[in-house]
């Protein structure tokens, strides 16, 4: 599986940016994908993610703000992001998960893409 994000860059406070995350391979192994991002210092954490099924789920920090689609196929995910933030400021990656044998989950990641929000 390989993951190609596009989108991000800078933003203003209060204003709004769109990412796009493009999965191609064995796709249909995924039974989620999603969005993970990680700011300056701070551990990589959970920013969206929406399962095969359509349940989604979102980090406190960005509930209300930002939103998560993913399109039929169920090979491409976007992060529509509102309401920024400095705070958002970061490298946003793209997940997707499978299981492997055993119930294992194996996260598949693209490279990232800096968002920069100013003040």
């Amino acid at each position: 599986v390989l993951l190609v994000e596009s989108g991000g860059g800078l933003g203003q406070t209060g204003g709004s940016l769109r990412l796009s995350c493009a999965g191609s391979g064995e796709m249909s192994s995924i039974y989620v994908m999603g969005w993970y991002r990680q700011l300056p210092g701070k551990q990589r954490e959970l920013v969206a993610q929406v399962t095969n099924t359509g349940t989604t789920n979102y980090g406190d920090s960005v509930k209300g703000r930002f939103t998560i689609s993913r399109d039929n196929a169920g090979n491409t995910v976007d992060l529509q992001m509102k309401s920024l933030k400095p705070e958002d400021t970061g490298v946003y990656y793209c997940n997707a998960k499978t299981l492997l044998t055993g119930a294992i989950d194996f996260d598949y990641w693209g490279r990232g893409t800096q968002v920069t929000v100013s003040s």
